[in-house]
């Protein structure tokens, strides 16, 4: 077994590591999630902290880790009869994104279970992680049936496993820790609010540190074991820490002054129902149990407030999280009382084994952190993470000949000479449905019609490997005619592996949408941009909450260019739109050329992934050779060829209409929407399949 890297030799990130330990202190904070750039040790410290989780004492033979004093009485395993049991250390199990629904809940032998009665059940990953740690990393790339599974074993402390009227129940309590990048896609909301606490983390930008994790990296890498005897000594003092604060948090007492500010806080930020308060409560508690208090202060309460709420405060996928401090502040300052103690951030510091007392490791103490006083990551990024209305006036780049955003209420600064500066999306709104026709494989989400693991069922079939999801009408019928050869003699059915049929059902999939956005001069009137550029954010919302990846190409001047290459990242999209500029002319060609490029490397990268592609546009081809309109034509019979399913966002506005949008879809065997039209809410019937859009569309041509 390989050595891990140690916890306390970690440099920097105090919040992320405070929050680890608060959990390890008090698992019913409800875990942590660990949101940043790739590259900063994520991953490496969250699996760091399972060697200083405290042993636990499991019933001895148990695979599902019931405790000696109380014993689950509905354990597969069970009954067990109260004893010492026996202790093991503490479990960090991790979940990888492609996981199978049995390899997460546990696999039950259906073909023993209708010929001989028996439940042979075989645990899963939740019953491993039980009394432990399930640690998930890119949990913003697992699938929803499992993040569905995963809400309710979080929410019930039990998993269940229903196969065809089998059913086993078993516990499944743990602390949910999981890593994601923004860039690579959002989570649910249902999922995010899970996670009691959240961490933003992004690499620092001061040299010292940064050669301080590159020398300890290079050390560990050399020689594992010697690096970790080093640290072996902060480690059991922290430890020790651990356990030492478990043992005191049942004697912190949770004022009605500090539960007052916590309530008052939580209303004043406007975070959904009760869990917050709940979760902010039980980390002030934690937090004052590690530093060795038994009484909750404001420095408690603020402190969990920048952990516990961030991820709660957003309203939509394009919403940066963050918080507020100085109205954090101004809360606390009104209900607060007048007579709280002081507090020693870390009473005990110790000095690191290899450097000053208070060194690159992220305080004193080898990497114990103390209570840092924010949870925004440091060095420039750290003002990406801040709503905009937040940043610092100064902050706001200008380019050259552009007036000053003062003067610009709607523009977004950013746009170069020469052309127009970028303005602002209208307000999003709800869009129709548009679907991809027929019946594809892709990955779950909640666009186009799919076989899928889940779903309603529509036929069976016999299965192809290991059988996941039964069809019992059609394993009786299969066997029911051989029942006199088999020799059956009593009411059972005999039953054998041929008989056995895989149920297939058919759900949704999640698409590849990629928008082609014209930001030509023909756009470029600030209330029609402005309009289109909410159009589009309606659409990458509507994507997001679909569960698709999405990728932009714009066009304008002489050239296209992929403004975003498919990514599960819908803010990031919505980051680009935001300060796209127009201007120069229309080169609709090139835009359906650079699309058609990109659709084709995907069909290599991810060839069950079926696109969607949306071109926002008037249909004036004005730019990129002597003949644009013809050259427009045969780019877009190009995707009608590879048989891509389109729409065309009809921008032209006005009394008099050239209609060369309908055109264009004609080409393209795809569907021309006008922006009214787009709106859920603008005609009866929510949702129009692109087929029954084509047709229309050609009858008109």
């Amino acid at each position: 077994m390989s050595t891990p890297y140690p916890f306390t030799a970690v440099v920097g990130m105090a919040d992320l590591r405070l929050a680890l330990l608060l959990n390890a202190v008090s698992p019913a904070v409800g875990g942590v999630l660990v949101r940043g750039e790739k590259g900063t040790a994520k991953s490496t410290a969250v699996r760091a902290l399972a060697a200083l989780m405290p042993a636990v004492d499991v019933v001895a033979g148990c695979r599902f880790s019931c405790a000696p004093g109380a014993p689950d009485p509905a354990c597969p395993d069970g009954p067990h009869e109260a004893g010492p049991g026996v202790a093991r250390p503490a479990r960090m199990v991790e979940l990888p994104v492609g996981a199978s629904e049995d390899r997460l809940v546990g696999a039950l032998d259906i073909e023993r279970a209708l010929a001989e009665g028996v439940k042979a059940f075989e645990p899963g990953l939740l019953a491993d992680a039980h009394r432990g740690v399930l640690y998930v990393d890119e949990v913003n790339l697992l699938h929803d049936h499992l993040v569905d599974l995963l809400l309710d074993a979080a929410a019930m402390g039990a998993s269940y496993v229903e196969r065809e009227g089998v059913s086993v129940r078993h516990a499944a309590r743990f602390l949910l820790v999981g890593t994601m990048n923004p860039e690579e896609g959002e989570l649910r909301p249902q999922l995010l609010d899970r996670f009691g606490l959240t961490v933003e983390v992004a690499a620092s930008r001061e040299p010292e540190q940064r050669v301080e994790v590159v020398r300890r990296r290079l050390a560990y890498d050399d020689d594992p074991a010697a690096f970790a005897a080093r640290w072996a000594g902060d480690e059991a003092a922290l430890r020790e820490r651990i356990v030492a604060a478990r043992a005191l948090l049942p004697q912190v007492v949770l004022g009605d002054a500090a539960l007052c500010q916590i309530a008052a806080t939580c209303a004043a930020f406007e975070v959904d129902g009760m869990r917050a308060d709940i979760v902010m409560a039980r980390t002030a508690t934690a937090l004052a149990a590690w530093a060795g208090c038994t009484d909750v202060t404001a420095d408690d309460v603020r402190q969990a407030a920048l952990l516990a709420l961030p991820h709660r405060r957003r309203r939509n996928p394009f919403d940066a999280p963050g918080l507020d401090e100085d109205k954090l502040d101004e809360t606390l300052e009104r209900f607060g009382g007048d007579d709280e103690p002081d507090r020693d951030p870390d009473p005990d510091p110790e000095p690191e084994p290899d450097g000053p007392d208070s060194g690159p490791g992220g305080g004193p103490g080898g990497g114990i952190p103390p209570q840092p006083q924010g949870d925004q990551p440091q060095g420039p990024q750290a003002q990406e993470h801040q709503p905009q209305e937040h940043r610092p006036q100064g902050d706001q780049p200008q380019g050259p000949g552009t007036a000053p955003a003062a003067d610009r209420p709607d523009a977004v600064p950013g746009a170069s000479a020469g052309e127009q500066a970028a303005v602002r999306a209208a307000e999003p709104f709800r869009t129709k449905m548009l679907s991809v026709p027929g019946l594809g494989e892709g990955a779950a989400g909640r666009r186009s019609r799919a076989r899928t693991e889940h779903g309603r069922t529509t036929g069976a079939r016999r299965p192809q490997g290991a059988l996941t999801k039964l069809h019992l009408a059609a394993t009786v019928h299969a066997a029911a005619p051989h029942q006199r050869a088999r020799g059956r003699s009593g009411p059972g059915l005999v039953v054998r592996r041929d008989d056995l049929r895989q149920a297939t059902r058919e759900g949704r999939e999640g698409n590849l949408v990629l928008f082609a956005v014209d930001a030509s001069g023909s756009m470029a009137a600030r209330q029609r941009m402005g309009a289109v550029k909410g159009a589009v954010l309606s659409l990458l919302l509507d994507a997001y909450q679909r569960r698709d990846k999405v990728g932009l190409v714009t066009f304008r001047g002489t050239t296209a260019d992929v403004a975003l290459p498919p990514t599960s990242s819908v803010d990031a999209a919505a980051a680009r739109l935001e300060r796209l500029p127009t201007g120069g002319r229309t080169p609709l060609a090139a835009g359906l050329l650079k699309a058609h490029d990109v659709l084709r490397v995907e069909r290599l990268r991810d060839p069950s992934r079926r696109p969607l592609l949306v071109v926002v546009t008037d249909g004036r081809a004005t730019g990129g050779g002597p003949d644009p309109v013809a050259l427009a034509g045969r780019a877009a019979r190009l995707h009608a060829a590879d048989g891509t399913a389109s729409v065309v966002v009809d921008c032209e506005t006005g009394p008099v209409r050239l209609g060369l949008a309908g055109k264009l879809a004609a080409e393209l065997g795809g569907a021309a929407i006008s922006l009214d039209e787009l709106r859920a809410d603008s005609i009866a019937g929510l949702v129009r399949n692109i087929r029954t859009m084509g047709s229309d569309s050609r009858r008109a041509a």
